[in-house]
């Protein structure tokens, strides 16, 4: 159907593009084995099913976490068609001809969260590798230092986006566009939605910027995340560390985790802030100032600070070298 490939174009630069890319590639794939010329109209309940059966058959390899194959998400597959139904939807005289299943009905949301010192775990495998890979293949009881050096520095990406995961509890699409111009110093504050960015369902809020994070910040260049994914990286760790499989430890554990809790933290009677936080409500606050006051973000400002002070304790550098409480001074970790 030509009319994806028009729909792509259009998409072009817009906020899901890379997915919806994805999505309609699953659709194309399957249109060119069954039926080159099918039109729009031919995309009906029968051709749904069909597509729904084709999909759901194939076998995907679960990527470096041990390349097991695995059948793919329903989640997965109604998402495919969603994506098509909106694009068919977009072109003018033309209306989706099936129904797609609701996300809600068909998706396995994660249950695992980590816990503090899980958090730390993951800081201190950036921070001081210890696994079989720095080790001397003669003696393995022998960490080489150099290999250390070249560990720390090929994790040097992943520690920067674990700090900044832990500090915002943003979505990971947001740390891979964060830029300079979205940080506020004199505020303390973090707009997570880039200028001229439209805010999409999944909204993108201003945060308040914990103590520990802020000099980063200051310190950063134009982009925080020099790189287009961490995946691989994330991959790694997770087996190194023992973090559970099938879905349930991906980049946004850090998200759910620190939300999980801050939420004893805050209390449930101003768990608000927490929603304002993850950008499940959207705050509706005038003042870039007045953000981190506590009627307002200050409680998730402070509950995240304090989680901050625990991971420091069990992964020294995490966000800082050296503080001195009575002094007031910082050094920030490199």
């Amino acid at each position: 159907m030509s009319l994806i490939a028009d729909y792509l174009l259009l998409s072009a630069g817009k906020a899901g593009e890379k997915s919806a890319k994805t999505r309609l590639g699953h659709v194309v794939r399957y249109v060119n084995t069954k039926n080159p010329a099918m039109t729009a109209a031919q995309a009906d309940e029968k051709f749904a099913t069909a597509f729904r059966k084709w999909l759901g058959a194939e076998k995907i390899t679960g990527g470096s976490r041990g390349g097991e194959e695995r059948l793919r998400a329903l989640s997965s597959i109604e998402g495919a068609l969603m994506q098509l139904a909106a694009a068919i939807n977009a072109t003018p005289g033309q209306k989706a001809g099936f129904t797609v299943v609701q996300q809600k009905e068909v998706s396995a949301s994660p249950q695992y969260r980590a816990d503090v010192p899980t958090i730390a775990a993951m800081f201190n495998y950036c921070l001081r590798p210890d696994d079989k890979s720095v080790r001397h293949w003669r003696n393995p009881d022998e960490i080489n230092a150099n290999l250390v050096a070249r560990r720390v520095e090929e994790r040097a990406n992943l520690l920067r986006y674990l700090r900044a995961a832990v500090a915002t509890w943003a979505r990971p699409d947001a740390l891979y566009d964060l830029r300079k111009r979205q940080w506020h110093s004199a505020s303390g504050v973090l707009d997570l939605n880039p200028p001229n960015r439209r805010q999409t369902r999944k909204h993108r809020p201003k945060v308040p910027v914990a103590r520990q994070f802020a000099p980063h910040l200051d310190d950063m260049g134009d982009v925080w995340l020099p790189v287009a994914s961490i995946r691989a990286a994330w991959d790694r760790m997770a087996t190194t560390i023992g973090l559970p499989e099938h879905g349930e430890a991906g980049e946004k554990l850090i998200r759910r985790s620190m939300a999980t809790i801050a939420r004893g933290r805050i209390g449930e009677a101003q768990w608000q802030q927490g929603k304002m936080m993850l950008g499940h409500v959207r705050a509706d606050i005038s003042d870039i100032y007045a953000i981190r006051d506590t009627a307002n973000l200050g409680l998730a400002l402070a509950a995240t600070e304090s989680i901050i002070e625990e991971v420091e304790s069990l992964a020294p550098g995490a966000f800082y070298r050296e503080f001195t409480a009575a002094a007031g001074t910082l050094t920030v970790a490199a």
